[in-house]
Parts: structure tokens; C-alpha cells; sequence
């Protein structure tokens, strides 16, 4: 597996293309999450990477990482891991203290300026996904629109555009 996530341009995605069908069951994703902790820069953006587009189809995946997830989410610094966590929490099945953490984290991101864009992006997507499960975040969600509207920049208002929001 290993061999499908190296590679030292960050720019690319690798062979994740050729894992992703090696991953057919829950141990072999459980084996892929691993990956998310390794010390090498690349391998954990192509595992984030991967993690992600699996659990497009198969989210239940994730309901045995919850916890990794949510730590992860509060410890991440390198931009590539937490433009992919901001998509893989808002699968999770979340109780009220871990949605809380995980609204507090998505609203930092998706408001700082000094995050990159597509972390802003994705970190917008997210809190939208997770707004669309609960009508009463809708309040919230709109008064970041306003203000991220404000800003004028095209790749979050083009996403702003494309969300679902009505």
C-alpha cells in the first residue's frame, strides 16, 4: 500500500488512483487510515487523500476512526490534511459536544484569512454538509456566508455559488 501513497511532489496525488480499488473491506481501509499518521508530508496527504474518496461510498468506514478524526482535526497544521479532514467530519455520526468541537474548528478554518483557499473552501463545504443535517446551524451558517462574501474572493464565492443553500 505504501508504495501507491510516496512520492515527494505534494503537488500530485501519486498512484492513489491505483489503491483506491485495493481497498475492499473495512480492514483494508482500517490499514490505508494508518497512513494519515506516518512522519512523511506526502504519504499523509495521498492517505487523506484516499480516506476521502473512499468514504464518498462507503462512510461507515469511518466509525471506527471517529475519535482519530476528531483529534486530528484539532492538532492539524499542514494545509493538505485539513482541506481532507474538513470533508471526512462532516460524514461522521456526531453527538452534541463533538459537533460543537467540530463547528468551532470548520468556523476557524473556513473564517481565516490566513488558511489557504481550498482549506476555507472545503472547510465552507463541510459546515454546509453538516448545516443540511441541521436546520437550527442554519442562522450561523448564513452570517459566515455574509462575511466571507465580503472578502470577494473568486473561489470561495464561486463555491458559495454551488452550494446548496435555500
Amino acid at each position: 500500500m505504501r508504495k501507491y501513497l510516496e512520492g515527494g511532489d505534494l503537488r500530485t496525488i501519486g498512484g492513489v488512483k491505483f489503491l483506491l480499488p485495493l481497498i475492499r473491506d473495512q480492514k483494508d481501509f482500517d490499514i490505508l487510515f494508518r497512513y494519515m499518521y506516518s512522519k512523511d508530508r506526502p504519504i499523509v496527504m495521498r492517505a487523506a487523500d484516499a480516506v476521502e474518496k473512499i468514504t464518498i461510498g462507503h462512510p461507515e468506514y469511518l466509525a471506527g476512526h471517529k475519535g482519530d478524526l476528531l483529534a486530528l482535526l484539532q492538532s492539524a497544521e499542514d494545509k493538505e490534511l485539513k482541506w481532507h479532514l474538513s470533508l471526512l467530519v462532516s460524514r461522521l455520526p456526531l453527538n452534541d459536544l463533538e459537533l460543537e468541537i467540530v463547528l468551532a474548528k470548520l468556523k476557524e478554518w473556513a473564517g481565516n484569512p490566513a488558511e489557504s483557499r481550498i482549506v476555507r473552501v472545503n472547510a465552507l463545504q463541510a459546515l454546509c454538509e453538516i448545516k443540511d443535517q441541521d436546520p437550527g446551524l442554519e442562522k450561523d451558517f448564513r452570517t459566515l456566508i455574509g462575511k466571507l462574501q465580503k472578502e470577494e474572493i473568486a473561489s470561495i464565492n464561486a463555491r458559495i455559488r454551488n452550494l446548496k443553500i435555500g
